[in-house]
């Protein structure tokens, strides 16, 4: 790796810090066990951290945050908290509540590690914008996977140290972008003395204005759809695995292996997506992989039980190549069809308001799961389908 490459960089530095996001998930066996918690609570503790990201993203984007500092600065202090949070719930927590904290701590830092690392991509790369955030992505996805890697390589270990590992994966991170810095193709941080009351080319109302500009909203419609189906299909990955035939038939992966190949095929897609994006532009590939994901949501509400093992870990792996390849190519667009000086507060707004639906599908998927089993991603199919109106509709209006 040379620091020559930045594109890399930020993608293996994106990679290491949100290994904090999911790493409660790689632990959920253990922790019903320990603190004799249920399906629910586990989705609890996930929706902590959507709900930490949440007031992140807006604290970044309605307080001019994300365009007042460097990008690479917000990175840095963000990982490094959120490493030192995410240890604190491996070491410190001893029940759900103050569990639940530690992980709503770790969610508010990963707001600065997400949207900031696609800010720092666009601020490197800014020509091949679609192909770069696909890297990106990739590595979130990857992230996300890690920690169902770290579960099932250490098995034996207690399930502190793989949390832990997390933790130490994210002070890699900080340093990584501590070397590179921020790239030269966006404007200098806004000076708080400059942003001027009513001023319509800073702060909230400009991160508003955003939402008028066509291409901007429709790539929103399609992003909103994609975040309602993609982390509660990451969420419920887990829970299909035991609910089915797959971890009878593979036993030798167990569930943390079984997850992680799902969950890391996304990094695939994302790559695949990103070079087809190239070629075909990313609003295409967008919609194809949406597309393609929601089907797959459908087929598997229909035919789950009756699919042979081969089969159904071959739709999963399919899914999980296509739930998450459309996210960077909404990105792009949305990254494209705002004024650059705020790229960072659009996105980060973009990602708040993704990330408040997202926590209303996970809790709606975990509560069905517990009493339907897989049947519950029929929940998860609206995604797709009203991403992929609201995409096509405002794009045709605003081509008439």
């Amino acid at each position: 790796m040379r620091l020559s490459n930045p594109v890399i960089v930020i993608a293996l530095a994106q990679l290491l810090g949100t290994s904090l996001w999911f790493s409660a998930n790689s632990a959920a066996d253990d922790l019903a066990l320990n603190w004799q918690i249920s399906v629910t609570d586990i989705g609890w503790l996930t929706n902590a951290v959507q709900g930490g990201f949440i007031l992140g993203t807006l604290a970044l984007a309605l307080g001019g945050i994300a365009d007042r500092f460097r990008a690479s600065q917000i990175f840095i202090v963000s990982t490094l908290a959120g490493a030192v949070f995410n240890a604190g719930f491996a070491w410190l927590a001893d029940g759900l509540s103050s569990a639940v904290i530690f992980r709503f701590l770790v969610g508010v830092c990963l707001a600065g590690i997400y949207p900031m690392g696609m800010k720092l991509i666009v601020s490197w790369a800014p020509e091949r914008a679609g192909a770069a955030l696909a890297q990106l992505v990739a590595m979130l996805t990857l992230g996300t996977a890690l920690p169902h890697g770290l579960r099932e390589a250490g098995a034996d270990l207690p399930w502190q140290w793989i949390i832990s590992a997390s933790s130490a994966l994210a002070l890699v991170a900080a340093i990584l972008i501590h070397y590179l810095g921020d790239g030269p193709h966006l404007p200098p941080p806004l000076r708080q003395s400059a942003v001027l009351p009513g001023d319509r080319s800073s702060g909230p109302p400009a991160v508003f204005q955003a939402f008028r500009i066509p291409r901007f909203r429709a790539a929103a419609w399609g992003y909103f759809g994609h975040m309602w189906e993609l982390y509660a299909f990451w969420a419920m990955v887990p829970l299909l695995v035991s609910g089915t035939a797959l971890f009878e038939q593979f036993p030798a992966l167990g569930i943390p292996g079984l997850s992680f190949c799902i969950i890391a095929a996304g990094a695939l897609g994302c790559v695949i997506g990103g070079r087809y994006s190239r070629k075909y532009g990313s609003g295409p590939v967008a919609v194809a992989a949406l597309a393609a994901s929601g089907s797959c949501a459908l087929v598997f509400a229909l035919l789950w039980s009756t699919l042979p093992a081969p089969a159904l870990a071959l739709l999963l792996l399919i899914w999980g190549a296509t739930v998450i390849a459309d996210s960077p190519q909404f990105s792009a667009l949305s990254a494209t069809a705002c004024p650059r000086h705020l790229v960072g507060a659009a996105l980060a707004i973009q990602n708040s308001i993704g990330f408040a639906i997202t926590v209303i599908s996970i809790t709606g998927a975990s509560v069905l799961f517990e009493r339907i089993g897989p049947s519950a991603v029929w929940l998860l199919l609206p995604g797709p389908i009203v991403g992929l109106l609201g995409f096509s509709l405002t794009m045709r209006r605003a081509a008439g």
